[in-house]
């Protein structure tokens, strides 16, 4: 038999345990166990009984999208700090980062630089 009260479940989730339920007991499955299999499938499908959580607030679509706009405007303003070939802008890629550059600007020999020479190289083309 299931221990604990059903009470936090959802409408919904009772009538599909109850549904299993009787199914089971069509198969002949006795009541105790028919009903155990079926709260421990209503459990398994949706976690438990309803959940609480959240902030309380309804969040909307248009909060959302702003929420979003602003994400991106902050992340566009870090990337600006600095001209993209400018000496603090080049050192602080990373080497493959920087031969990806360097194969843009189909620069020879990139294969074999090291990052310093990357560097260099993109400086000067």
């Amino acid at each position: 038999m299931p221990r604990g009260s059903k009470d936090k479940y959802t409408a919904e989730q009772k009538r599909k345990a109850e549904h299993i339920e009787e199914s089971y007991e069509d198969r002949g499955t006795p009541k105790g166990e028919a009903e155990a299999r079926a709260w421990a499938t209503v459990n398994k499908q949706s976690g438990g009984g309803e959940k609480g959580g959240g902030s309380g607030k309804a969040t909307t679509a248009s909060a959302k999208a702003q929420a979003k706009s602003d994400s991106g405007k902050r992340a566009a303003q870090t990337r600006s700090g600095h001209d993209r070939n400018s000496k603090s802008s080049l050192e602080s890629q990373s080497k493959s980062s920087l031969m990806t550059e360097a194969r843009s600007r189909d620069i020879s020999g990139r294969s074999k630089m090291t990052k310093a020479e990357l560097i260099k190289a993109l400086r000067t083309k």
